[in-house]
């Protein structure tokens, strides 16, 4: 496990290796479940990395729980379906305070226009280096990923006056949450680089 980024860490901390992805696969197929076997890896770099990973692990233990399942929905490599759900909720509920009133009907659509939002914000900073481009940066694309994966049209003629502004406001949310999630994750990165 490298600590470059806290948000690389988050990743490997969470991600557990097998010397064969092929016999672990095999095995999983056959059973149905995951099985753990009394030959263990005797390696040093295996007791390196599960040092570092318990550490970071303890780092993300210590967050809140929206914190925490919106971390695990961006850098987990296994996504939660439950984590999910809690991280898309606490960005809702937040872009929803920072909203004016509006109608049922709208706050419908505004939930997964939040949801929309997230698995893009998702897609830029995987990998740890937030290298890749918004694929959806066009309100025509956005739409129509809408559209495509939720049934839900919304209107174009208006589309700044109406969505735009809570575009905006769901990744400003998800940066504020992504921050303060991270933080955590840095600190305790920090703290085991000045040890090293």
């Amino acid at each position: 496990m490298r600590l470059n980024t806290a948000r690389q860490a988050w990743h490997d901390c969470t991600y557990a290796s097998t010397s064969s992805q092929s016999v672990f696969a095999s095995s999983v197929a056959q059973l149905g479940t995951k099985v753990q076997t009394t030959q263990g890896q005797r390696r040093a770099s295996q007791a390196v990395h599960q040092t570092l990973a318990g550490s970071v692990q303890a780092a993300i233990a210590g967050l809140s729980r929206p914190l925490r399942a919106f971390g695990n929905y961006m850098y987990a490599p296994r996504l939660d379906a439950c984590e999910q759900e809690d991280a898309e909720e606490t960005v809702f509920l937040m872009v929803q305070r920072r909203a004016a009133r509006m109608t049922a009907a709208k706050r419908e659509k505004l939930g997964y226009l939040v949801k929309g939002v997230m698995a893009r914000y998702r897609y830029m900073h995987q990998g740890g280096q937030s290298a890749n481009a918004d694929p959806l940066a066009a309100p025509e694309a956005f739409r129509a990923w809408l559209d495509a994966h939720y049934g839900i049209r919304l209107a174009s003629a208006s589309w700044e006056r109406e969505w735009g502004g809570h575009v905006r406001s769901a990744f400003e949310c998800c940066e504020d949450l992504d921050q303060r999630a991270l933080a955590a994750v840095a600190g305790r990165m920090n703290e085991m680089k000045k040890i090293a």
